[in-house]
């Protein structure tokens, strides 16, 4: 069963870090901001100062008994040319800046890619030197190796966003919950960004009204594909970073990590999927239990929506032609492959160009190109795309398009920007009747 309100409960109660932990994580880093903006050296060459991480993307959760939690954020400084013939000098510098303080000096340690600020007891605080280089990188420092490395940070947080509207706002929630069941259960080791980018990518533009509908159904389904995808892989493959081609997250794990999180997650994708199919309450209750431990306990809510096991399908939203995948005569979903297309703006004088992740939005009157830039499905196969307007203005025109294409064979596809609002394209990698990985990219036009 569900256990809708249980979910709902565990989540309020348990898993999600509380309001006033928050409220207070807010106070402390601007503190922090405003204490280094005051440091005679790096005062002048902060920018801005950006959330990263669990914080960004809203996946912090509350601390065991006895645990910290821990928070990131990233520095954006002015490039100095001296410092940057050694990039550690930035982590060095920003270290000496908290040493001059009277507040922070006996707070702080330097890692190897921030400055952690900690708070006895209670939290930890990654400050991360983040810089934008006139060649047009976004790195940060990497102290043992003395160099710096790609990010893009608001690239990613993006990427987040739009898994978790595809997965109904339901992401997020289950990100959360398998963090909690790493640290309560203690059965497995996985860094939280690449547990963040396993989990986003199994959530496929396939039927999602219904496969993440709820955060039971939703956990139940990425859970299970994750458990596919994990046993394409025998050994850890690469973990690229969604939002940054070419950065990978490898390095933050190994190869006896990897296979101990393949068989834990088998196991406890078996537990969850049974858990949701019994039909006794009591029996879905003690699997649950099983899973999370007793916390997850009786809601003191009303139980409507606790006993449904299976609800009726959800009622899609269809504009005139649209089509959908998973309606297309003779196609199933297998899934199990990795698909990942990025959009580049074209050049236009006077204006912005680039990845669109990194810039976020794009105006009207410019070209788009959409292209499959990293697909782990075994050759040959096929591309299909859809392209779907949204909002007001596409809507008066009378152009919110929808269809499923055949790619031409260059695994691309040139749109153009006409409406303000916020738009998608979808693609897919079908093979022998089977669509084995699919990928979505929200575009907002201002």
């Amino acid at each position: 069963m569900k256990l809708l309100n249980y979910f709902k409960d565990f989540l309020d109660c348990t898993v999600n870090l509380n309001p006033t932990r928050l409220d207070l994580l807010d106070q402390r880093v601007q503190a922090i901001v405003s204490c280094l903006e005051d440091d005679s050296v790096i005062g002048t060459l902060i920018e801005d100062h950006i959330p990263q991480g669990s914080w960004a993307h809203r996946t912090i959760i509350r601390p065991l008994p006895g645990d910290e939690f821990d928070a990131d954020f990233l520095l954006l400084l002015t490039e100095v040319g001296d410092w940057s013939a050694s990039p550690r000098v930035y982590l060095n510098e920003l270290r000496a800046a908290f040493r001059r303080s009277s507040t922070y000096r006996d707070m702080v340690h330097r890692k190897n890619r921030c400055v952690r600020v900690g708070y006895a007891g209670d939290c930890h605080i990654d400050v991360v030197p983040h810089l934008h280089l006139a060649d047009g990188r976004q790195v940060i420092v990497n102290w043992a190796e003395d160099k710096f490395e790609d990010t893009n940070p608001e690239g990613f947080t993006a990427w987040m966003k739009e898994k978790d509207e595809l997965a109904n706002g339901n992401l997020r929630k289950i990100i959360r919950l398998l963090k909690f069941l790493r640290d309560y259960k203690n059965t497995f080791t996985v860094p939280s960004v690449i547990l963040t980018t396993l989990l986003g990518e199994r959530v496929q533009a396939w039927d999602a009204e219904n496969r993440y509908r709820d955060v039971p159904t939703t956990l139940k389904n990425v859970i299970a594909d994750l458990d596919t995808w994990l046993e394409l892989h025998p050994s850890m493959p690469t973990i690229e970073d969604p939002s940054c081609p070419g950065t990978t997250f490898n390095h933050r794990w190994d190869e006896d990590d990897y296979s101990n999180f393949q068989e834990q997650i088998a196991y406890y994708s078996d537990k969850i999927t049974s858990a949701y199919e019994k039909a006794d309450k009591d029996k879905s209750l003690a699997l649950w239990q099983e899973v999370f431990g007793p916390e997850f306990r009786r809601s003191t809510r009303e139980a409507g929506g606790d006993l449904a096991k299976v609800s009726t399908r959800a009622v899609r939203r269809r504009d005139p032609g649209e089509e959908f995948i998973d309606e297309q005569p003779g196609l199933m979903l297998a899934g199990g492959y990795r698909l990942r297309i990025e959009c580049k703006v074209e050049r236009m004088v006077g204006f912005r160009h680039g990845n669109l992740r990194q810039m976020r939005s794009v105006g009207k009157g410019r070209t788009l190109r959409f292209s499959v830039a990293d697909c782990d499905v075994p050759e040959p196969f096929q591309v299909w795309w859809k392209v779907k307007n949204r909002d007001a203005e596409a809507a008066m025109a009378r152009d919110l398009r929808g269809k499923l294409v055949r790619d031409d064979g260059s695994r691309s596809r040139v749109e153009h920007t006409k409406y303000k609002g916020w738009h998608y394209v979808e693609c897919y990698i079908v093979k022998n009747g089977q669509v084995l990985a699919t990928d979505r990219h929200t575009v907002n036009i201002t």
